[in-house]
Parts: C-alpha cells; structure tokens; sequence
C-alpha cells in the first residue's frame, strides 16, 4: 500500500488515513507530494488520482481519495486490528456525523488557526468574532458529545476521535481558551501512539500559511 500525503505534513486529512493505517497494523509507504508546486497536478499522479488531492491511498491498484472514505474503506476491507467505526449503528452514524461536520462547518476556526498552528507552534492573532462564535459552537457541541466521564466520543475510540480532537487542537495548541474536560480529552487522543507518529514526522522549517 502506498499513502500520498502533503510533504509539510500538516493536513489534518492525511493525519486521519495515516492514522487509519498505522491502528490497522497495516504495512504501507508514505509518498509526501509538495503541494506548493502543484506536485498533485502531475501527469502520474494525476492518472493515479483523478480528484488530484491528498491523501489518496493506492492499494493494489484500487486508489481512493477522501480520508474519511479511505477509513471506511480500511475498517471493511481489513476487519483485523483496531475498530475504526463504532459497531452500532447510531454509534457510527454520530462518528460518521462528527467527520463530516468539521470537513464543512467551522470554516473561520480553520481559517484562524490552520494547523501549523498545531504542528509547527505558529502563532496568529486573536480570534475574530466569527472565529469565536464557530469556536463557542465547537465546544459547545463537543461538550454534548462527551458529556460525563467517557473518554472518547462513541464510548470505545473511532476515528472520529482523531477528526474532533484535530478540531481542538487547533485552539487548544494555540492558547486559545477551552474548557478544561475538552483540553483534556484534545491531549489524550494526541498522545495516541499512532498519532504521536504522525506528529513525529519531520517537516520542513519555516512552514506559514
């Protein structure tokens, strides 16, 4: 298998399908691709990607684009190793919800405090009233979510966990204020150990965008 990811190593996409791979023990490459000079656009991988983005995992021939997509793919395909999805169906539909949610919504967060925030300690002004109403309903509904002392979003870990705490991430390692259950739960899906690998990676200097 093959993992194409952006070569500063900061997407919050490849983060979710390396993730995927690593919690199903699975043997693959990782293939950075320099996105600053459009590397997505060249002819072999263009023919190998038809939407021209990262990630995009090839296995076996079959390629596939999308993280949350890729993590289905990987949770059927190879049942073995860690449960990417929650087994109940209400479970995998809030995970599946979550996903998607903080891929559309959110847009000034993502904006404000884009993840070099996260992974190279870059700093930004403070939020803009846009920026902290999408933060205040961030933590409100995550708050919902993980109401009383569960330690991941659907009861046992998923994937999602890695989507929500990436969200939070991006105020929490920038200072930004966040209630404390929140912080907490940002820093203990970062210190999963196919997470801490993903941090691990060793990105250019000087990345700001």
């Amino acid at each position: 298998m093959r993992l194409y990811v952006d070569s500063n190593y900061v997407s919050p996409y490849a983060l979710t399908a390396y993730v995927s791979l690593v919690e199903k023990g699975l043997a693959f490459e990782v293939e950075p691709l320099d996105l600053a000079r459009r590397a997505n656009e060249d002819a072999p991988y263009a023919r190998a990607s038809l939407t021209h983005r990262v990630p995009t995992l090839i296995d076996d021939g079959f390629a596939l684009s999308e993280s949350s997509a890729i993590a289905e793919y990987l949770d059927e395909a190879f049942p073995r190793g860690t449960r990417l999805y929650p087994g109940g169906p209400r479970e995998r539909a809030r995970a599946r919800q979550v996903q998607a949610w903080v891929r559309s919504d959110l847009m000034p967060i993502r904006e404000e405090r884009p993840t070099v925030v996260v992974f190279c300690g870059t700093k930004r002004p403070p939020l803009s009233s846009a920026a902290q109403a999408a933060a205040d309903k961030l933590t409100t509904a995550a708050l919902a979510w993980l109401d009383g002392p569960r330690e991941h979003l659907c009861g046992d870990w998923s994937i999602a966990d890695v989507d929500l705490a990436m969200m939070l991430q991006r105020l929490v390692a920038h200072g930004d204020p966040v209630p404390a259950p929140l912080a907490e739960y940002a820093h203990r899906q970062w210190r999963r150990p196919s997470v801490q690998r993903w941090i691990a990676q060793t990105r250019p200097p000087g990345i700001d965008y």
